[in-house]
């Protein structure tokens, strides 16, 4: 939109009248002013068009949703945030399975089972999960992606701790 009228009220219409002032006055400086213009709009294009893709927000693929996914200790930082990175986890592997881990230091407490879909009513791919019941309460609804850059976290809405975020990691101890 904005692109548009540049180019119908500013650029077209700069560009006839510095012909027509160049037409009627006889000076070469109208056209030097009229090619330097238009350098700098062709090379702001080929800057935006070369830059963009380092800016445009990911399009997930299903692939991209593979892996391990540990709590985001930055969306809410403090001990709360740090006892949920301690103690849950999940993967989502090729086979479309999804496993949720209760920890408790290094142990396993108890372990989630399910299996996840994807479905894509937009350009980027949405994650459904089906777990066995019963099941956790955090995996008791289907998350949503928030995307930013080249970056992603899921938001799971559990009934008793609100909004549970994580991204894609590995789970290393902290060191407080």
């Amino acid at each position: 939109m904005a692109i548009s009228f540049f180019f119908i009220f500013i650029l077209v219409p700069g560009t006839l009248l510095l012909f027509l002032l160049t037409a009627v006055t006889q000076k070469k400086i109208f056209l030097k002013i009229l090619g330097g213009g238009w350098v700098v709009v062709a090379t702001l294009g080929i800057v935006l068009f070369v830059t963009r893709p380092l800016f445009e927000t990911i399009k997930l693929k299903k692939e991209d949703l593979y892996g391990s996914y540990i709590i985001d200790r930055s969306k809410f930082p403090g001990r709360q945030a740090d006892w949920q990175y301690n103690t849950f986890r999940f993967t989502i592997t090729p086979d479309d399975r999804i496993t949720f881990y209760v920890i408790d230091g290094s142990r396993i407490v108890k372990l989630y089972v399910g299996t996840v879909y994807t479905v894509k009513p937009y350009e980027s791919y949405r994650l459904a999960v089906s777990m066995q019941q019963p099941t956790h309460h955090i995996m008791s609804s289907n998350p949503t992606i928030y995307r930013r850059g080249r970056q992603f976290y899921l938001v799971f809405n559990s009934p008793l701790f609100g909004n549970v975020f994580f991204r894609k990691g590995d789970w290393e101890p902290l060191h407080n």
